[in-house]
C-alpha cells in the first residue's frame, strides 16, 4: 500500500495572531508560512510523488502552491474530509479566551467526549473518521493508479495530522494531544495490508523548537496544555 505524506499546512496569519481559525474564509499563510512552504518544495525535491491532497482551505493551497510550481504535471486534488475540525462557536476566537472555558479541560483530558458547541460544531471522533477514511481511500485510488510503492503528499491541519497519526499508532484518541505537529512540518505514515508505520512525525529538519526559550506553553500559560488546532509556530 501506499506511503502518505501529511504536510501540515505552514504558519497562517490566524497561527501568528493566536487565532482558532477553523473554517474561517481568507486564512492565508504570513511571510513566515510562505518562506516555509518554499523550504518544503526543496525537501521534496527529491522524491517521486503521484499526487497531491489537499485541504480545500486557502492556507493548505497555498502551502502547496511552490511544491506544485516545481511539478507542473503533478496532479492537484482537494478533498474536504481532511479540511479543519469545524470548531463551531470556537472559530476565530482567541486562544487564550478559549483556554479558560470550561469545554478547554476536556478537549485536553477527554477530547474523544468533546463536540464543539453551535450548528457547524463537529465532534473530534467524527473528524477522525472522515481523516481516517480520507487516508484509506486515497491509499487505494494511489495505489491502483501507481502501485503499492506510491509516494504522495495530504496536505492538512495540525487536529486533523494528529488524529491521523494517533489512528497509525492504535492510540485511542484521548491520547492523541501527547502528539505536536508544527506548521510545515512532515508525518509520514507507511500502510501495509496488515498494520501502518509511523516512519515521520512532526519533522521540520529544523531543530530550533527544542531550545528551553522556544518550547511552547499553553495558552494560558500552563506547560501541559496542547493548543487546540495545532501549535501556531509562534514562541
Amino acid at each position: 500500500m501506499p506511503t502518505v505524506i501529511l504536510v501540515r499546512h505552514g504558519r497562517s496569519t490566524a497561527n501568528a495572531d493566536g487565532v482558532l481559525a477553523g473554517w474561517s474564509p481568507g486564512v492565508a499563510l504570513d511571510d513566515t508560512g510562505r518562506a516555509q512552504a518554499t523550504a518544503l518544495a526543496a525537501r521534496l525535491a527529491a522524491l517521486p510523488l503521484a499526487a497531491v491532497v489537499s485541504s480545500p482551505l486557502q492556507r493548505c493551497r497555498e502551502t502547496v502552491e511552490p511544491l506544485l510550481g516545481t511539478r507542473p504535471a503533478l496532479p492537484l486534488h482537494t478533498d474536504d474530509r481532511i479540511g479543519e475540525c469545524h470548531y463551531g462557536d470556537w472559530t476565530g476566537r482567541k486562544l487564550s479566551e478559549l483556554a479558560e472555558e470550561p469545554l478547554w479541560t476536556t478537549v485536553q483530558r477527554h477530547p474523544s467526549g468533546v463536540v464543539f458547541p453551535g450548528p457547524e460544531g463537529e465532534s473530534m471522533r467524527a473528524m477522525q473518521a472522515r481523516a481516517v477514511d480520507a487516508v484509506r481511500d486515497w491509499n487505494t485510488r494511489i495505489e491502483a493508479e501507481h502501485g503499492p510503492d506510491a509516494l504522495y503528499l495530504m496536505c492538512s491541519h495540525g487536529d486533523i495530522i494528529k488524529a491521523l497519526a494517533a489512528d497509525a499508532l492504535g492510540l485511542h484518541l484521548d491520547l492523541f494531544q501527547r502528539i505536536g505537529t508544527e506548521p510545515c512540518s512532515v508525518t509520514v505514515i507507511r500502510y501495509t495490508p496488515h498494520r501502518p508505520f509511523l516512519l515521520r512525525l512532526g519533522d521540520t529538519g529544523d531543530l530550533t523548537a527544542l531550545m528551553p526559550s522556544e518550547r511552547p506553553q499553553g495558552p494560558a500559560g500552563e506547560p501541559d496544555d496542547a493548543v487546540v488546532g495545532g501549535s501556531t509556530g509562534t514562541p
